[in-house]
């Protein structure tokens, strides 16, 4: 474990895991010809994260069809979980110093239009884990389709020390 950036601000993600009784995955293998993560200076670029777990997805479909919005939620939840175990494995979480940026992405059924709500899944687990560190800009997008028909996918910009 890498140690935690201290100092004003200075938060400790894997004190704030466990005390939210959170465990980080492994890594999600990726699903074609890129990495999981990438680090450029300061800045690590995570790839679309899906919400697999040991593998296989929870739930599969559309957003306001075959999955509930709440479903969807909890899944973005499970994306981001998924972002900072990519992040972990390439420079680790106590390098953390913003949460800089989250796209999300939700593939919705006619009509929905309830993606912000969603994407807060992820939104909510970094504000949990990094606190004011976790605020972030954010996109919420519908999409007709996800690899693997996943409901949602996140991306995420983490600044590090």
């Amino acid at each position: 474990m890498t140690t935690p950036i201290s100092g004003e601000g200075g938060v400790d993600a894997y004190a704030k895991l466990a005390e939210l009784g959170l465990t980080l995955p492994k890594v999600v293998p990726p699903l074609a010809s890129y990495v999981p993560a990438v680090q450029t200076g300061n800045y690590v670029y995570v790839s679309g994260q899906l919400p697999l777990v040991d593998g296989k997805l929870p739930h599969t479909g559309k957003v306001g069809a075959e999955v509930t919005a709440e479903q969807a939620t909890e899944l973005a939840r499970v994306c981001a979980l998924n972002g900072l175990a990519a992040v972990e494995s390439l420079v680790g979480l106590g390098r953390v110093v913003k949460i800089v940026k989250v796209g999300g992405f939700v593939a919705s059924a006619p009509g929905f239009t309830g993606q912000p709500a969603v994407i807060n899944g992820a939104s909510n687990l970094f504000g949990d884990v990094f606190g004011e560190q976790g605020r972030h800009a954010r996109s919420a997008v519908g999409v007709a389709e996800l690899p693997l028909n996943a409901p949602v996918e996140v991306e995420i910009i983490v600044e590090v020390a």
